[in-house]
């Protein structure tokens, strides 16, 4: 199947019950009420300067709720949906209505020709609340709305701390109301054709599409909607967002985040090479005078710090300069090679410079949030911690830096990051290596003792592709105990025989997909061709027994719980990037 099947192969695929409705580099968030033949509007954006709290946006409430198709006497029509990822369409007793983004902020409704028909919507353009002295009122957002066709009714009444609007117009060939909202006071509203609209974003939906390359039949259903996470997932350039550039989940995780903007980047690498590169630039657009890089990014500033579960600054993982070479393998660019270099070199710096209080040359998570492996086992047992897996990413990244200072023309350089790297896999066999146990253990700063949780970050160093033999054996025979991690589902984020094991909670048992792409990648490193394969089938078999795209899985069952995130980034990169190298290799009879 090709590309251009994928429009049609995505024939209600996308239930907007659960995920939202949007476009590329769009903020606005469009769902269905599954309970009954009303739409709402959710804005993906924080605004903490409104409602502070790094969390509050996921319990605000809707831009724009109980937003129904109605006839001309004001009656609610019933609907039925079918979803495209250009457009959605509601069937009623009247005809057909269409939904399309006219643009980023604005949806067109088009409208069954030759009746009276209309909507009504509630919009909360202001956020209040009381306070102990009194109370306060901040402006949100601002909306307008418009048809091209004569008005029949155009009511604008305030209700509940915002305005139920109802619009109804003589529908003619072709009409549409159009509701565009911004944070600019300027809302002229000029309406395009429904069909114009519509004809626009197939093309734009169709083009993204095209650029994919092909994949076997098999994972086509799930390789569609994957990439149509990809380009739904995109935000514009806002505020301290420079680039555009993919949120983890528009509906769970609003921002960019350090390491899930390298793993989305694995994905956008196949079809446009200038994305992908502005996945890593918009991170390092917000680097720290120190070289820190921070968290997250939003709109309205950059995550550095965390107050819960413990106050301490807070990053994520290294993976930004490994995420670099991938790119530049498959779309040469010694030009990006040059840009990113002397940030790279200055965020692996602040890593030992900061984060290596006792000055033995391994680096230490000071927030458990810095793992990105937030609520694991791994921290129960207090802050700061030395850990394989921060370790092993500055192995990588610091053969990653090498492989670019070689490509550079900087060949000393390159050995000198290789000698480092060496280094510090001998200063994990010194310092982690577990004998009895078989395995690497993260230790507390405070006590200096082996933390006894068995995950397969404590396998992590196989991804050095530096251990003596006898580690990496010991190592492989972990990984591949079904008491462990091996089995039907895996990777569990803890071991099965563990007792803090729990497979529905994020990191304390489900299979994450990006930590089995990471040990894809050591194992065919080490020669173990046959396990990596099978850990990427496994793996992408996994993602094609459901519907949608998930944060992560059960790893007794398979199913996604409750809590994971729907429509998750790296989930689809990593689909999409196993799906290309497993289709790959078929083609040339491996």
């Amino acid at each position: 199947m090709t590309p251009s099947n994928y429009l049609d192969l995505l024939h209600n695929h996308i239930d907007i019950t659960q995920v939202p409705f949007s476009d590329r580099g769009s903020r606005l968030l469009v769902f269905r009420d599954p309970e009954q033949s009303h739409l709402f509007v959710k804005l993906a954006e924080r605004l903490t300067a409104l409602q502070p709290g790094i969390d509050a946006y996921r319990q605000r409430q809707p831009f724009v709720c109980d937003l129904c198709l109605i006839d001309g006497a004001g009656e609610v029509l019933d609907f039925d949906v079918v979803t495209y990822p250009h457009v959605v369409y509601f069937h009623t007793r009247l005809g057909d209505f269409g939904l399309v983004f006219q643009d980023n902020c604005t949806l067109a409704f088009g409208l069954p020709p030759g009746v009276q028909a209309g909507l009504r919507f509630h919009v909360l353009p202001q956020f209040w609340e009381q306070t102990e002295y009194g109370g306060m009122f901040k402006g949100i957002r601002n909306l307008a709305y418009a048809a091209d066709v004569p008005v029949m009714r155009n009511q604008i009444t305030p209700k509940e701390g915002g305005y139920t609007v109802e619009i109804v117009v003589q529908a003619e060939d072709d009409s549409t109301i159009a509701l565009a909202v911004q944070e600019r006071v300027d809302l002229t509203l000029d309406v395009a054709p429904f069909s114009a609209s519509c004809t626009a974003s197939k093309a734009r939906w169709q083009d993204w599409f095209d650029r994919a390359p092909d994949v076997d039949e098999r994972y086509c259903p799930t390789y569609a909607f994957a990439w149509w996470v990809m380009g739904n997932n995109l935000i514009s350039p806002q505020g301290r967002v420079a680039y555009e550039a993919m949120t983890p989940s528009k509906i769970e995780y609003v921002g960019l985040w350090l390491w899930d903007s390298a793993m989305h980047a694995l994905a956008y690498r196949h079809v446009d090479a200038e994305l992908a590169r502005n996945q890593i630039r918009a991170m390092l657009a917000c680097q720290l005078p120190n070289g820190m890089l921070p968290d997250a990014v939003y709109d309205e500033g950059v995550i550095t710090e965390i107050e819960h579960p413990i106050y301490a600054k807070v990053t994520k993982p290294p993976i930004l300069a490994w995420a670099t070479l991938k790119l530049h393998e498959t779309a040469p660019d010694l030009a990006f090679l040059q840009e990113v270099y002397v940030p790279l070199v200055r965020w692996n710096a602040w890593w030992f410079s900061m984060n290596d209080d006792d000055v033995d040359g391994l680096a230490q998570y000071n927030h458990p949030y810095s793992s990105g492996l937030d609520d694991s086992p791994l921290w129960d047992y207090g802050m700061p911690v030395e850990s394989p897996d921060l370790n092993t990413y500055l192995c990588v990244q610091m053969g990653s830096l090498a492989e670019i200072a070689e490509a550079l023309g900087m060949e000393a350089e390159g050995a000198m990051w290789r000698r480092r790297a060496a280094a510090i896999v001998g200063r994990m066999i010194e310092g982690f290596w577990d004998e009895e146990a078989g395995l690497f253990r993260a230790c507390t700063m405070q006590d200096n003792q082996p933390i006894p949780v068995e995950t397969p970050f404590n396998l992590y160093p196989l991804w050095t592709g530096q251990l003596p033999d006898d580690i990496r054996q010991r190592l492989i025979e972990h990984l591949t105990n079904p008491d462990e991690f091996w089995g039907e589902y895996i990777l569990p984020t803890v071991a099965r025989n563990d007792p803090h094991y729990d497979p529905q909670t994020m990191w304390r048992g489900p299979v994450w997909v990006n930590i089995n792409y990471f040990f894809i990648e050591a194992l065919d490193q080490i020669g173990e061709h046959e396990l990596a394969r099978t850990l990427r089938d496994k793996t992408l078999e996994l993602v094609m027994e459901h519907p949608g795209i998930h944060e992560y899985y059960d790893a007794e069952t398979g199913e996604p719980p409750e809590t994971a995130a729907r429509t998750f980034g790296w989930t689809a990169a990593v689909f999409i990037d196993l799906a290309i190298q497993a289709s790959r290799e078929e083609e040339e009879g491996g």
